[in-house]
């Protein structure tokens, strides 16, 4: 049974050591996406020139 306390304990200090971690790297800018919004601009007319698709059924009806 102590086994069991020992293994909790050591998760609990795991788990509050990754997510210090995590906190950490958020804070600091480690997940910002600075390349995306700068890429995203040349794509647009791209996704704008896009032909919206036809339900084939209704072309054949006539």
């Amino acid at each position: 049974m102590s086994v069991i306390y020992l293994l909790i304990c050591i998760s609990i200090v795991l788990a509050v050591t990754f997510l210090y971690i995590f906190i950490r790297a958020v804070r600091s800018g480690q997940f910002d996406d600075d390349y995306t919004p700068s890429v995203r601009m040349l794509f647009e007319d791209e996704l704008k020139k896009s032909k919206p698709k036809t339900d084939i059924n209704s072309e054949n009806q006539d």
